[in-house]
């Protein structure tokens, strides 16, 4: 399968739940690249690098989230090899601080 960079936003009540660092273990588990970070809107933004059907997997999974989310919608958009570069040097996968 071919590698793809996807941008997600998570909406609903996930902040305050854990699901950044959920959501940084599943990636890393997986062997995915990307970040995930807070919003001041109360949602989870995350880029998601890796084999196409993993992150299609993990994007799925994203639907639920860990066990006090309540996830809404997850908006699902291709993304750009730049919006890797907010990852920490030499993370595979970060947690971001609040946009």
């Amino acid at each position: 399968m071919a590698d793809v960079i996807r941008h997600i936003v998570v909406r609903g009540k996930v902040q305050g739940v854990g699901y950044r660092a959920w959501l940084a273990d599943e990636a890393e588990t997986c062997g995915l690249g990307g970040w995930a970070r807070n919003r001041k809107d109360g949602s989870v933004e995350a880029v998601l690098f890796g084999s196409d059907d993993i992150v299609a997997a993990l994007i799925e999974k994203c639907r639920h989230g860990p066990g006090m989310a309540r996830v809404s919608v997850v908006d699902n958009q291709p993304a750009t090899e730049d919006m890797l570069k907010l990852r920490g040097v030499g993370e595979m996968f970060s947690v971001l601080p609040t946009m």
